[in-house]
């Protein structure tokens, strides 16, 4: 099969305004929308810009689009594009909102999460394609999450209210929501709850009462413990539950209306979706005997291991699987290892792959979906130095177009490199970092060196462009970003149990820190360790494990003393289920029993073996990591007179999720890299 390139991009007009609608900022301009001249200073907002669009979706028989696009400096809307007239709608809710995580119930109705501030998610809404305009709250206050879209009932989406927050706050399940109702409802803002006056509260009450307008029924909540997620199954009907007790972790399958425990080890077993049968999963499980463990069916039934469908590599199953649209089997996977991989298991799909692959020579092609008919797909374009290009393939009439160039302003010819380094830890395991290094960086002439810790540690890094890598490497600065123990894939390393052994995850940091150094492509006497959530964690801990390695620090929404972190967050508990904190609650233990472990762990106890420089950065209303830690931290700097400047955002949460403070967190990060990184070290 040829395909003849059709280079009109499919939505031109409505995403070129969008664009050009933008606000410019006192010091970058967000109408250009083209790189600037390559003997330019690329400006730090082109880094961090949002995506002119994103999450592209066709609806089932292919007639429409569902895209996010952004307006003004980074509010998100929703665009539907006709495909056969090309008639464009558009629509936000109003105010600083945010519309995200668009999904189609069927060929016209689309279901979407609206967020205030990029803080709090203040409802679950429904619109209809060519009257968006007329789009209708479904649930408000009910802390609303999509399960999934029954293929047999599309308007009747299966939603879990994962608690009630204005009235007694527990879980109220999953519920099966009537979207045929379209409320006169408004969108009531979260922010005026608390002024409680008359008309707020009469305004609250009517969105409650709207919210159990649209309950066609509602299932079950299993039990004893607390919910932490659901699973539907392949054709979007509830199937399991996963749910924390203590300190154990259970699965349960839902049959004959009723929830029964199932026998498998969470521990030892990583859920990825179900399966193609009734009772069946699909999960990177094993023994934990140091080899990889592959992605296989299982029986949630008896626990019993099936057929693999991806193979062991050198590392646990780290990805997602494709379903056929129609069918909804199980077709193939899309896997992260060093670098992302198409896993096929049908001819047609490998075939198709092949051609794609051919077609956007040195860009990774991922297929994000089709209509039913599977003769129109959305594809996606990329690489280590190009953001992603949205692009259409119709098979039909052999031809592929542009949708659109998520970032136009980035100039892939600019960017660097992320290349593999493989590094060993002290105690004789591999892992893997990316390496990031500027432009005429050699031996002779070795650059400075930022070694960037990603957060979690149930998060890895993966290859593809980072703004934040790419950013540094252009100021001069060589990049490091390890995926330390604890990072996905890297379980099967560790059966004892050390993947959560927060000390072990920092010498995996330090070790990779270590061997790159020992390339000589780095200047040993200027290296800095900066992160983010546990990775400002991390970057402190260097601070003091590895006083004489480190000349500066930078921490992002850190955590410091995991002993007021941990009893802070039991507190939590008690109203809103966190999957990942009692994970990591049953993997650490309690502090109340383990005092001496989480005294070793907790770098702001361990304030004296600072010497370094500290940056420190948090958002005000920050749920996951309170502010109080960061705030804790300048002080004890103070208090030792060691330097230090801080950056604080009463209005932001866990990061900097404005452009206008992303924008201008970086320029203080880069202004205090130039005073403690770039100037040579004195000689000894």
């Amino acid at each position: 099969m040829r395909f003849r390139y059709c280079p009109r991009p499919l939505c031109a007009p409505i995403l070129f305004l969008a664009a050009s609608g933008l606000h410019a900022g006192e010091d970058y301009d967000l109408t250009r929308v083209t790189p600037v001249p390559a003997n330019e200073q690329i400006p730090i907002a082109d880094f961090f810009r949002p995506p002119i669009l994103q999450q592209p979706a066709l609806n089932p028989s292919g007639t429409h689009m569902a895209a996010i696009i952004t307006a003004e400096k980074d509010r998100h809307l929703l665009l539907v594009y006709d495909l056969k007239t090309q008639k464009q709608e558009v629509v936000g809710v109003g105010g600083d909102t945010d519309i995200l995580q668009a999904r189609w119930l069927d060929d016209r109705r689309l279901v979407f999460q609206v967020t205030l501030q990029k803080l709090y998610g203040i409802g679950f809404f429904a619109a209809n394609a060519g009257d968006l305009s007329s789009c209708y709250p479904l649930f408000q206050f009910y802390g609303t999450r999509l399960v999934s879209v029954p293929s047999d009932n599309r308007l009747r989406p299966l939603v879990w209210n994962s608690y009630d927050s204005l009235e007694t706050r527990h879980d109220l399940g999953v519920a099966s929501v009537n979207t045929d109702i379209q409320s006169t409802g408004k969108a009531v803002n979260w922010l005026s709850v608390q002024s409680a006056t008359w008309q707020t509260l009469s305004a609250i009450r009517d969105a409650l009462a709207n919210n159990e307008k649209h309950v066609a029924d509602r299932y079950p909540i299993p039990g004893p413990g607390t919910v932490t997620g659901y699973l539907a199954d392949k054709d979007g009907h509830l199937e399991y539950a996963f749910v924390t007790a203590g300190r154990a972790r259970s699965l349960y399958r839902l049959a004959d209306g009723k929830w029964h425990k199932c026998p498998v080890d969470l521990e030892k077993t990583a859920v990825i979706d179900a399966g193609n049968q009734p009772g069946q999963l699909v999960a990177a499980g094993g023994p934990m005997d140091g080899k990889p463990r592959p992605l296989r069916f299982l029986d949630a039934a008896t626990g019993e291991l099936g057929e693999v469908l991806v193979p062991n590599t050198a590392y646990d199953f780290v990805g997602s699987v494709y379903r056929d649209p129609r069918s909804h089997e199980i077709i193939g996977a899309l896997v992260f290892r060093e670098g992302p991989h198409a896993l096929w298991f049908t001819d047609a799909y490998r075939n198709l792959q092949k051609k794609l692959s051919g077609f956007f020579p040195g860009l990774f092609v991922q297929i994000l979906g089709s209509n039913e008919a599977q003769s129109l797909f959305l594809v996606a374009t990329y690489s280590d130095r190009q953001p992603p290009i949205f692009n259409w393939v119709d098979l039909e009439k052999r031809t592929v177009g542009l949708i659109k160039n998520s970032a136009p302003w980035i100039d892939a010819k600019r960017m660097q490199p992320e290349g593999i380094f493989k590094f060993t830890t002290r105690d004789g395991h591999p892992l893997d970092a990316y390496l990031t290094l500027p432009a005429g960086t050699s031996k002779k002439n070795p650059a400075p060196l930022i070694v960037l810790a990603h957060g979690g540690p149930w998060l890895r890094d993966n290859w593809g462009f980072d703004g934040a890598a790419q950013f540094l490497a252009s100021r001069g600065y060589a990049v490091l970003q390890p995926n330390y123990r604890g990072s996905p894939g890297t379980g099967w390393m560790f059966p004892d149990g050390g993947d959560w052994d927060f000390l072990k995850m920092h010498y995996d940091v330090t070790d990779a820190t270590k061997d790159v150094i020992a390339t000589g492509l780095v200047d040993p006497q200027r290296v800095a360790i900066m992160g983010g959530s546990f990775g400002g964690y991390l970057a402190l801990e260097g601070l003091v494990d590895n006083p004489e390695l480190y000349r500066c620090a930078i921490t992002i929404a850190g955590v410091f003393d995991w002993g007021q972190f941990f009893e802070d967050k039991k507190r939590d508990l008690e109203h809103f289920g966190d999957a990942s904190f009692e994970t990591m609650l049953i993997r650490e233990g309690d502090p109340e029993t383990h005092k001496e472990k989480f005294d070793a762990i907790s770098p702001l106890r361990h304030m004296d073996r600072v010497r370094a420089p500290v940056f420190v950065s948090h958002g005000g209303y920050d749920s996951i990591a309170d502010i109080g830690q960061s705030k804790r931290l300048v002080s004890e700097l103070e208090k030792r007179n060691i330097p230090n400047d801080s950056f604080f955002v009463l209005e932001e949460s866990h990061g900097m999720h404005h452009l206008a403070n992303e924008v201008a967190l970086y320029s203080r990060i880069e202004a205090f890299l130039a005073k403690h990184l770039m100037p040579a070290a004195p000689a000894h």
